[in-house]
């Protein structure tokens, strides 16, 4: 069983505490890995560190080419372990390889963006209506920043952040899942490979209750950036504010995929499975609410329990497995509590709605079968609330004001999506869906050029783009005086 150690002022180093906890493979339930346990003590080390790195040393004198530099060439070295990576992960959180590989793949591109966009932050020059003066602004680094990510796709989450904060110059400490540290800790070795600086990058591993408040609270952070759920983002975002820290919060959705009967109904049922069973649910996106048009719902609901009834559950690391386990006991559990809630509010099920019982899931993993439910009421928990995991919604809607009324009517607001040929209808749509993301006649496509953040209750700011960078960066206004001082000194300017 292999041993990990936290990764802190570019040395592996055993916790503070002497203390290592078992994580566990989602697929046969047994543990594979000891992860240390970090406690505060690592925290005030590694936020030192990065301090440190910030502000004196490699790190700060280097010019904004340099840094992009590194960050194409640790590009260059996730390419090259993208396999190995995308492995770690899979045994970690048991989601598909053929997912994780394909994330492991396009990750390296995150920090070819950024580092191309490292020395292109620039500011302005101001006209100013007053004589003898010269303005101009900078944009400059806001300092060390803590990145806390979550269990379902930890490193492409981890890019994310990571990439456009140390393209603008900040430091970072990153605190993963206590489910899924691994692929956190193997990646840091990649740091030390491309020559980043000692302290630029750490990890500080353990659970949440140990380091959260610890690295959220530290005076010497200056940003926090946290992927996660919607509860805990509240947690930290009042810690935050208590400190007059900066935060980013990408947090829970409720995402409803709307179907029109103008739709290609192939393509449809299609992105409608993608949308919530490709990741066994398991994402902030999920199309969780499946919303049907009345006159298509009977045909488009056969058509979509046939493909669904289809799916191939198995070893996450099969390329031909198509549903993988859930990643963690709690969430399993959780899972199957909403099928229940379901059921006992009167949503009809369609499909599955049980813990998977087939010879290709083992028997001590975490599967539970893809559920399908019918005649939901927008009103519903089922309907209103997270679930994370295999089990989809269909709610009826009669007209195009009907499905508007429907989708926003949740607290969350991260996605949408819109299936129609009518393409008037789409810009309409995409005008009134209150989301931060709304696709047409396609579903979960994200990419490095695109922001990316929630409405409502599904977070604060945006990653991905240029307007990821701005989140890690502060301005600065400078004036010159071009002439002799002269006046009243006692009366502004």
């Amino acid at each position: 069983m292999k041993r990990y150690q936290l990764k802190i002022g570019g040395k592996s180093v055993d916790p503070a505490s002497g203390d290592w906890f078992q994580t566990q493979n989602p697929f046969t339930g047994e543990a594979w890995a000891e992860i240390p346990r970090g406690t505060s003590a690592d925290v005030d080390i590694a936020v030192n560190a990065a301090h440190d790195a910030f502000i004196s040393g490699p790190w700060h004198e280097m010019t904004a080419s340099q840094r992009g530099l590194l960050l194409h060439r640790l590009g260059d070295l996730i390419a090259r372990d993208a396999r190995k990576l995308a492995e770690t992960e899979v045994r970690d959180n048991g989601k598909l390889i053929a997912e994780m590989q394909g994330q492991l793949n396009y990750l390296p591109q995150w920090f070819y963006y950024y580092g191309g966009l490292a020395d292109k932050i620039h500011g302005a020059t101001l006209p100013l209506d007053k004589k003898g003066y010269f303005c101009f602004t900078r944009h400059e680094p806001l300092g060390v920043v803590a990145a806390i990510t979550p269990w379902n796709s930890p490193l492409m989450l981890l890019g994310w952040k990571v990439a456009p904060a140390l393209a603008g110059g900040c430091t970072v400490v990153i605190k993963p899942s206590e489910f899924t540290s691994a692929s956190t800790l193997e990646l840091a070795d990649l740091f030390d490979e491309a020559g980043f600086p000692p302290g630029v990058f750490n990890v500080v591993t353990g659970y949440g209750k140990d380091v959260g408040p610890a690295l959220v609270e530290h005076p010497l952070v200056q940003k926090i950036t946290f992927t996660g759920s919607d509860q805990t983002g509240r947690v930290i975002n009042e810690q935050a504010a208590r400190h007059l820290k900066h935060s980013s919060l990408e947090l829970g959705g409720k995402s409803p995929n709307i179907v029109f009967e103008s739709a290609d109904l192939e393509q449809a049922v299609f992105g409608a499975i993608s949308g919530i069973f490709a990741a066994t649910g398991q994402t902030c996106i999920a199309g969780s609410r499946l919303l049907l048009q009345d006159s298509i719902y009977d045909e488009f609901v056969e058509k979509l329990l046939a493909l669904a009834a289809t799916a191939r559950m198995g070893d996450p690391m099969d390329p031909d497995t198509q549903v993988g386990p859930v990643t963690t006991p709690p969430q399993y559990q959780k899972v199957l509590e909403y099928i229940d809630i379901a059921k006992q509010e009167g949503a009809r099920l369609l499909l599955g709605g049980k813990p998977a019982d087939r010879p290709e899931c083992g028997s001590g993993g975490w599967f539970v079968e893809p559920t399908i439910f019918g005649d939901v009421d927008n009103s519903m928990r089922i309907a209103q609330e997270e679930v994370f995991g295999p089990v989809l919604s269909i709610i009826r809607f009669k007209d195009e004001a009907d499905a508007v009324q429907i989708a926003n009517d949740v607290r969350f607001g991260l996605a949408a999506a819109v299936w129609t040929s009518d393409m008037a209808q789409a810009l309409r749509m995409t005008e009134k869906l209150r989301a931060g993301t709304v696709w047409v006649n396609t579903y979960r496509a994200v990419s490095f050029m695109a922001p990316f953040g929630g409405y409502k209750d599904s977070g604060l700011g945006r990653e991905n783009g240029m307007d990821a960078i701005k989140e890690f960066l502060q301005t600065k206004s400078v004036w010159l005086n071009s002439g002799a001082v002269s006046g009243n000194p006692f009366v502004m300017r």
